[in-house]
């Protein structure tokens, strides 16, 4: 779409029956135009328009308003595998409409951002013991029901993977990209024992001021 100008039609078509929802939402908080769906076979195919489609305005009536950048703030504190790709599902569809997004991870949540490979720093008993302890990354994540001994979560990549639902290590890639912020708490990563070196590029450390700063600009806020 944005390489399309104003008035330009685009075709898509998805398996997904919850698509037809979805993309009427998208079109409504993106200033498009949706314009017709149909059924075939086993798909649907939709029909949008760049743009706000042109419609004449009543005697009086004001012009629609421009549609604005809205600001979308999420506070990761679980370590669960299926949290975590809760998360990032809901971020990268806020920002797929146009929002700008916050994730703001604290204790539990920063070993989603663990580096898979062990980095080599000075640390006290305390935090080593803490770092053993606690899963190093996202593909050492557990379950937060029917874990089973960690046959849960290979169980679920493996449903994912045969649906063509991208893993949690897309998921987050595909936050980075987009432009999502990522922020890891500065005083949980104190407490835990974890590093600058241990975490993924593309994180920002901050504080709580950093996390309420843009919960102040943000019209959703989530505690996962």
């Amino acid at each position: 779409m944005k390489t399309l100008t104003d008035g330009q039609v685009l075709e898509v078509s998805a398996t997904d029956p919850g698509f037809i929802s979805d993309i009427k939402a998208w079109c409504k908080n993106t200033g498009n135009t949706f314009i017709c769906d149909e059924k075939q076979s086993n798909k649907w195919v939709v029909e949008i328009q760049k743009g706000r489609e042109a419609q004449p305005l009543a005697k009086g009536e004001a012009a629609p308003a421009q549609v604005k950048s809205k600001e979308k703030t999420m506070v990761v504190f679980s370590g669960d595998l299926d949290k975590a790709i809760a998360s990032f599902i809901i971020a990268n569809g806020a920002a797929a409409m146009g929002n700008n997004v916050t994730m703001f991870f604290t204790f539990w949540g920063l070993n989603v951002l663990r580096k898979h490979e062990p980095v080599s720093v000075k640390k006290d008993f305390m935090a080593t013991m803490f770092s053993k302890m606690m899963p190093r990354g996202s593909k050492k994540l557990g379950l937060s029901k029917m874990n089973m001994a960690g046959m849960g979560p290979q169980m679920i990549r493996k449903v994912m993977a045969d649906k063509n639902i991208s893993s949690l290590e897309e998921l987050i890639q595909t936050g980075i990209d987009s432009g999502i912020r990522i922020v890891a708490c500065q005083m949980s990563m104190d407490v835990m024992g974890i590093t600058r070196e241990e975490l993924i590029d593309g994180v920002e450390i901050g504080g709580v001021a950093t996390y309420l700063d843009s919960a102040d600009d943000s019209n959703v806020n989530l505690f996962i």
